[in-house]
């Protein structure tokens, strides 16, 4: 019984493997890990991970990036939140990012706006609410725009950075755009932007191919352990050995039987069918 429930488990999962070979997984990724396939070319972009002279990634060391355009200021944190110890923004309003004494502390942009003499923060980025992608699909190599949010309900505010790829070293924000009532755009130039290129050859068959060598592996097992015990245990000698000869040699006979229903269920009766008796004319 047991042999009968095996060979039924493993006609079954080779059935549906057959038959779905379109299912796919989806692996999630780290906040600040992104991973983008162009044709036969994976690139993949860790704005977390340290390399070689940055320990921190597309972190600032200074614990903030700071950009000023007119009266309008900015500060901003990619990958994780503010930290001040020196330079503190200073405003009449800092209620949404840590108050007053905290100014900045508790957010990952922030935003200053010169209204009537004073300075008016506002919170234009929480938390881990990264959204990241690719400037450029035409062209991966170019980095990518990492975009954050208040996630508040009274304000709509965001901020875009784009994070250009330059070997050479680390360029801060210069520039500011500014579109709608509070949405922000900037770009700073890092190491970091430069993806890892990874050539993919093949088809790919990743997980549908790791699971078929386990179906084969299992099957194999199974197999060489009935031949075992069939040939020192029953003392049976020929092709008899082989453990359940006749379901293995009705086996095609049976997944083309399902196969064939399958496709009668999904693509119903045809005209030739409607009706199991025909006219007989008189």
């Amino acid at each position: 019984m047991a042999l009968v429930a095996l060979q039924r488990t493993l006609l079954t999962l080779f059935t549906v493997v057959v038959l779905s070979p379109s299912l796919s997984f989806a692996t999630p990724t780290s906040a600040c890990q992104f991973t983008f396939r162009d044709g036969n070319k994976l690139y993949n972009y860790t704005l977390y991970s340290p390399i070689r002279n940055f320990p921190h990634g597309i972190l600032s060391e200074d614990g903030f990036y700071k950009v000023s355009v007119n009266q309008t200021t900015i500060w901003f944190q990619l990958c994780d939140g503010m930290i001040f110890n020196h330079d503190p923004p200073t405003c009449a309003d800092c209620w949404d990012c840590g108050g007053p004494k905290r100014c900045g502390m508790e957010c990952s942009a922030l935003v200053s706006n010169n209204i009537g003499g004073y300075h008016v923060c506002s919170a234009i980025g929480h938390g881990p609410t990264f959204d990241i992608d690719v400037i450029d699909k035409k062209s991966p190599h170019t980095g990518i725009i990492v975009k954050m949010s208040s996630g508040s309900l009274k304000y709509n505010c965001s901020l875009a950075v784009s994070v250009l790829c330059n070997l050479n070293g680390v360029q801060g924000p210069q520039t500011l755009e500014r579109s709608g009532d509070c949405n922000y755009a900037t770009e700073l130039k890092h190491p970091s932007g430069c993806a890892m290129i990874v050539n993919v050859h093949g088809s790919g068959w990743g997980w549908f191919g790791t699971l078929l060598i386990i179906l084969l592996c299992l099957f194999a097992a199974y197999l060489l352990a009935g031949i075992v015990y069939r040939y020192f245990v029953l003392k049976i000698r020929g092709i008899e050995v082989i453990p359940n000869l006749d379901f293995w040699i009705s086996l095609p006979k049976r997944i083309q039987s399902q196969c064939s229903s399958l496709v009668r269920k999904f693509k119903g009766p045809s005209e030739g069918h409607r009706s199991s008796y025909s006219a007989v004319n008189f």
